[in-house]
């Protein structure tokens, strides 16, 4: 069908009220996936990306980079070993995590969006001590009379503590942050966090507009299958309770309600699999994907 140019002129007037809204907020993204690997999907993210900025919306780029991490430690001969969906990071691991996420898919995300004019900077959580951690530690319940087994998973951690003036000072001069999940422990040591998190602690410390999870699902589903168009935080408990949420999908919604109740306005999980995902949540009328809100207004 040939587009006319009344639906051309039709689809930027359902977007202006957006970018009138949106001017001047922050947006964080998680960005992982299939949305990472599809060469087409890879340059679809970067389109929307740097529109967003150069309309006045300041993006900030959380990226995972599990698979990548495998592929190396494979190469190399190291047997990744997973508990409860968490990779046991000893040092060695811990090096081969920092090489790939910070030194290889963080510097290739970058060059991506800045081949589209996106002015992107790389960082780690580390940088300006942005992203503070503390080791995460997992229990084992071995019975109703003993003590949990606490499992040491060696350098996993969790998000103690966001400084963002890192962040701030690099956007009001018109860059564009990419944030490896990689956080600094109080001794300067480098920890291994699971990336959803960071964006969820990201969001919060920067009061964001949005927070915007790529997945490769539609978005979160409910016990029959059927897509939640918009969710409340206490209804993130009842997915919890009834154990609807399940796998990936856990961390997501764990770090949506972080975000959520530090401040940020609102989460979306949305289907990174769609060209052009972020852009249709952000600009039409309709969305994509599942809406996380603080309570119902």
């Amino acid at each position: 069908m040939d587009i006319t140019h009344e639906m051309r002129a039709k689809v930027l007037i359902e977007a202006l009220p957006y970018l009138r809204k949106f001017y001047g907020k922050t947006v964080v993204i998680k960005y992982g996936g299939h949305a990472m690997v599809n060469e087409d999907l890879k340059e679809a993210f970067a389109q929307d990306v740097v529109l967003m900025k150069y309309v006045g919306l300041r993006p900030v780029i959380v990226h995972g980079g599990g698979p990548q991490i495998s592929e190396v430690m494979a190469k190399m001969g190291i047997k990744p070993v997973f508990v409860e969906g968490q990779r046991v990071t000893d040092d060695a691991t811990m090096s081969v995590v920092e090489m790939v996420l910070v030194g290889t898919v963080n510097k290739s995300i970058v060059g991506l969006l800045n081949r589209h004019g996106g002015q992107a900077v790389g960082l780690s959580g580390r940088d300006g001590e942005m992203v503070v951690a503390e080791k995460m530690k997992i229990y084992k319940y071995t019975g109703e009379d003993r003590p949990p087994e606490i499992i040491d998973i060696g350098r996993v951690g969790k998000v103690k503590e966001v400084n963002p003036q890192v962040l701030n000072t690099l956007m009001d001069a018109g860059f564009l942050p990419v944030i490896a999940p990689v956080g600094v422990g109080p001794g300067g040591e480098a920890y291994n966090i699971n990336a959803d998190l960071v964006a969820g602690a990201i969001a919060g410390a920067l009061k964001a507009e949005k927070v915007i999870y790529l997945t490769d699902v539609e978005g979160v589903k409910d016990e029959t299958g059927k897509l939640i168009s918009t969710l409340t935080v206490p209804e993130i408990e009842d997915l919890f309770e009834k154990g609807v949420a399940k796998g990936g999908m856990i961390p997501k919604l764990k770090s949506a309600r972080k975000a959520l109740l530090a401040g940020a306005k609102k989460a979306h999980i949305i289907d990174g699999r769609v060209p052009h995902a972020i852009l249709l949540e952000i600009f039409t009328d309709h969305g994509v994907g599942t809406e996380i809100i603080g309570e119902v207004s």
